[in-house]
Parts: structure tokens; C-alpha cells; sequence
């Protein structure tokens, strides 16, 4: 898995304490830390009323990072600004990385989700992306599984040479058994689906997948079916089918390394934008879950630790961590007998899913962390 290079942000050097700066920087998550489904939860406005000045301005550098892929980044700004007016520059998709990996932008790449997929990819810097849809339209009968969306008759089909030169994966698509038949097709095919099934489509055509949540909390009593279960699906057909590993040329969203270096990227240039002399030392991600957020930020400090950084995991309990419920935050042995909710290529190691710290919510996570930090804005 290679990861593209980031855009220079010169990183300030190490100077004495500026009193009233901050040294430390937020990463919130969004579902489960500000909001369940469509709705605000009410530690959020709390939280928000002290991380700004009367003027509005952030007292610390934060950004907002989800696993979410469905919506360009301007849209989910605009979802939370019933919380707080920010800018879409603080908003971190699970695609967001994408914008680094130019390579593939000039080359034709199937996408699959949902949402607007096509002027997502685009605002990515992807100049010819097709979705399933399009895809099913010029090639009808490679979709079978509902009978009732089958041709009635023989129907001629659209001869597209060379579909696809690569795969990305935005989040879960609506129609799993459409997506799932016809990524299957392109990667076994070369990029030639409609073609018979080749020996030599292994290694198979780059795929590049964005969130790899097994589920997420909604409305809903109880977490929901997330990307990751779809990434499931996908890995174990590919496999059953040739025998072979489905590889990922990057894995993107929670709780990968490369998002966190991005969101790292992304807080000093807010410092650096607003003239904030003292270094950043410490990120705080702020999170719901455990295999996702408590998993990729202690997975992140670890690859600090020869910096003068770290960042720190603070687990909140409004999402799909519910520490009332009968499965409480799962222990080393537990997880070790039971079941790791992980993606494949994260291998399990214990101490990564024990939160720095767990607050019943993210009012209480601010209050935390401006305690830990003797922080008082002026």
C-alpha cells in the first residue's frame, strides 16, 4: 500500500510556552460524537460554545473527521453548521486523501457508493469516473440477481474498451448484489466486463477503498451495517472465486495511518493560518467507536513516537460505545476469543483498543482535554 506524499505545511520548531496559544489540536468525529443520524446531540452545542471566541473563531485548531462518504465535503459543513458555522476546509471525509493519489486522475476509474458519486470523484480530481449505474446501463445483462431488473429480451450492448483502469470505493452502495456482481466482473475481466473470466486478471486492476467501518450508529437502537460489512462481502466473493487475497492499493478513512497524517496536515495549516506560534504537540481524537477511532488514533500515536508529537484517544459514550449496555468496552481477552470488528489488513493487537480516556460525551471530552492541557483561552 503506497502512500502519496502530502503538501509541504512547514511545522513550526519547539519554543517555550506562549501562554493563551494552544499546543494541542481536535479531531472529532462526527455520527455518534455531534449527531445520531440527522439529529444534534445536546452535549454538541455545549461542547462548541467553548471552542469559540465571541467573534466565532475556533480558540483551537479542530477538524472534523468522518468515515462518512456519501457527500462532498461543502455539504457536510453545511450539515453541521446548526452547530457551529465552520469551514469546509475543517471537514475531513473518508475520500479526502484521495486528492493526493494524482496518478490515477486523468485515468478512467469505476466508482461505487452512493450519493453524488460523480461530482464527488470530480471535486476529488478524478476526470473520468463512471458509476455501477452507467455501467449496468451499457452492460445490462451482467446484472442478474432481480429477475425483475433483467432485459425482457436479448438487448444489444455497449462495447466499452478498457472500463476501468482502476476501482475506488466511496462508501456502501444501495444495490450490494449490482455493485458486488459487477466490481467482481471488472476486476476479473481487466477492465473488460462482458468479457470471460481470466487466469491472468491476477494481480487484479488497483482498488482504492474509503471507510472500512463494519457498522455505524443511526437512529437505530443498535449499530447499522457500515462500508466495512460491504468491504467484507466483497473480500470473501473475490476470494471464493479465485482463491486468491482481494489487495487494496490504499485503505483510506478510520482508523488508517494515512488519514491521520492527513488530519494532522490539515490542523497545522489551520495554526499556521491563524499565526499561532506554539507548536502543535497533541492531537486529541475524539470518538464513538472502538475499532474505529480509539483503534486508528493509538495505531497513529505509535507511529508518533519518535516525534515530539502524540496523539491521544478519548472515547465518548453516545454512539456506538454504550457503556449501560451488556456488552461493555471490550477487554484484551475478550476481543482476543471473541471476535475483532477490524478490517482484514489491521492486524489485532490489544493495547490499540484501550481509549487515554472515556467522558460521557463531547462537552465532557472539551472540558477533559482544556483540564489536561491548563488551557484557558482569552
Amino acid at each position: 500500500m503506497r502512500c502519496p506524499p502530502f503538501p509541504a505545511v512547514p511545522v513550526p520548531a519547539l519554543c517555550p510556552t506562549l501562554r493563551g496559544l494552544p499546543s494541542f489540536g481536535f479531531l472529532f468525529d462526527i455520527d455518534g460524537v455531534l449527531v445520531r443520524g440527522r439529529t444534534p446531540i445536546p452535549a454538541a452545542r455545549a461542547a462548541f460554545r467553548k471552542l469559540v471566541n465571541p467573534q466565532g473563531q475556533f480558540l483551537v485548531p479542530v477538524v472534523f473527521v468522518t468515515n462518512a462518504g456519501d457527500c462532498l465535503r461543502q455539504k457536510k459543513a453545511e450539515q453541521l453548521s446548526h452547530l457551529l458555522g465552520i469551514s469546509q476546509d475543517q471537514v475531513m471525509m473518508s475520500h479526502s486523501p484521495l486528492r493526493m493519489f494524482k496518478r490515477y486522475h486523468e485515468k478512467c476509474v469505476l466508482v461505487s457508493g452512493q450519493g453524488p458519486l460523480l461530482d464527488i470523484a470530480q471535486d476529488l480530481g478524478f476526470c473520468q469516473p463512471i458509476t455501477i449505474d452507467t455501467l449496468r446501463e451499457k452492460r445490462p445483462l451482467l446484472d442478474a440477481v432481480d429477475h425483475d431488473r433483467r432485459p425482457n429480451v436479448l438487448v444489444s450492448e455497449i462495447f466499452v474498451p478498457n472500463l476501468s483502469v482502476s476501482v475506488v470505493l466511496f462508501g456502501e452502495p444501495v444495490r450490494w448484489e449490482t455493485s458486488l456482481q459487477l466490481i467482481i466482473d471488472v476486476l476479473l475481466t481487466s477492465g473488460y466486463p462482458g468479457n470471460p473470466y481470466g487466469q491472468e486478471s491476477y494481480p487484479h486492476l488497483p482498488v482504492l477503498a474509503c471507510n472500512m467501518d463494519l457498522m455505524w450508529v443511526a437512529e437505530a437502537q443498535s449499530p447499522r451495517f457500515g462500508h466495512g460489512t460491504f468491504m467484507v462481502c466483497l473480500e470473501n466473493i473475490y476470494k471464493k472465486i479465485t482463491g486468491k487475497d482481494l489487495k487494496y492499493e490504499a485503505l483510506m478513512g478510520k482508523p488508517s495511518r494515512l488519514t491521520y497524517q492527513y488530519a494532522e496536515h490539515l490542523i497545522r495549516a489551520q495554526a499556521l493560518q491563524r499565526s499561532w506560534e506554539q507548536p502543535i504537540q497533541t492531537l486529541y481524537a475524539v470518538g464513538d467507536n472502538v475499532m474505529t477511532d480509539v483503534y486508528g488514533a493509538n495505531l497513529y500515536n505509535r507511529y508518533l513516537q519518535e516525534t515530539a508529537a502524540r496523539c491521544s484517544s478519548v472515547l465518548v459514550c453516545t454512539g456506538v460505545y454504550d457503556p449501560h449496555s451488556e456488552v461493555a468496552l471490550p477487554s484484551r481477552d475478550s476481543i482476543a476469543q471473541n471476535v475483532f470488528h477490524g478490517h482484514r489488513d489491521f492486524s489485532f493487537d490489544p493495547a490499540l483498543v484501550e481509549p487515554d480516556h472515556i467522558v460521557p460525551d463531547v462537552d465532557a471530552a472539551v472540558d477533559l482535554v482544556f483540564q489536561l492541557e491548563n488551557f484557558a483561552p482569552h
